[in-house]
């Protein structure tokens, strides 16, 4: 059996190489998105796992304080409360409820208590969670939130909110509120359940790995196709005979 040579052509060569080249790049850039999101992870179990800090007053590095922990003492001021929507827990559909509070020492903050299911969406439904008078709970900071791009349109007439648009929820409860930060409420025990604390999600989705290595096989794939196509007999046609031998002639 022939040994078979390796001869590239041209029209493959020419885009093969590029090809290759565009998926280790592409390959090598999902791995430092990997080591990205792994640091903002990390940032945000450390900020949340710190000792608690005073809410910060407009105007301070807001972006330092996202994901800190706070202790807030005043009164919710349950007749404004609004209605984040399309939020599941458990695979159950429900709504976060976001209630004003007015602070002991001056000021108001829009405050996610946690989430309920839809048949505990208004107030009539869990009296018991509508706590009266002074409290004091715990909460992380959070930053005014931005429409994505699957995300429908606020509703403010309808009072129910996709995503936590601060200054227009201000405005729809018609209070002199803070508009540049929110305090979502930790776990706690709650008289009658809801609505349920402690939804602060520190994770985030972080595939990157797979995609990376979906890449670098995808160009190993390629590179093989491309030996095999041009491995050729040395009598095929293309291919250049390594050798000839003269006839032999008998006397």
């Amino acid at each position: 059996m022939s040994k078979r040579v390796f001869r590239p052509t041209l029209w493959p060569t020419l885009f093969t190489i590029p090809a290759v080249l565009v998926m280790i790049g592409l390959s090598i850039w999902q791995v430092q998105r990997l080591h990205w999101k792994e640091g903002l992870i990390a940032d945000r179990q450390s900020r949340i796992a710190a000792a608690p800090i005073d809410l910060p007053p407009a105007g301070a590095d807001l972006g330092e304080a996202e994901y800190r922990r706070v202790r807030l003492t005043g009164q919710f001021l349950h007749d404004h409360e609004m209605y984040l929507a399309a939020r599941s827990m458990n695979g159950n559909v429900g709504y976060h409820i976001v209630t004003p509070m007015a602070l002991g020492g001056g000021g108001t903050v829009l405050v996610d208590r946690g989430w309920v299911p839809e048949t505990k969406k208004l107030p009539d439904s869990r009296p018991q969670g509508q706590l009266a008078g002074e409290v004091t709970m715990d909460g992380v900071v959070r930053l005014s939130q931005r429409q994505s791009f699957m995300q429908p349109d606020n509703e403010p007439d309808k009072n129910v909110w996709f995503y936590l648009d601060l200054p227009a929820m201000v405005a729809k409860a018609g209070l002199q509120a803070r508009s540049d930060i929110y305090v979502e409420a930790a776990a706690g025990d709650i008289p009658g359940t809801y609505p349920l604390g402690g939804q602060t999600r520190i994770n985030l989705p972080n595939d990157h790995l797979q995609y990376a290595i979906t890449w670098a096989l995808l160009a190993g794939a390629l590179i093989v196709i491309y030996v095999i196509y041009h491995l050729r007999s040395p009598l095929e046609p293309g291919a250049q005979p390594t050798s000839v031998q003269p006839p032999s002639q008998e006397r």
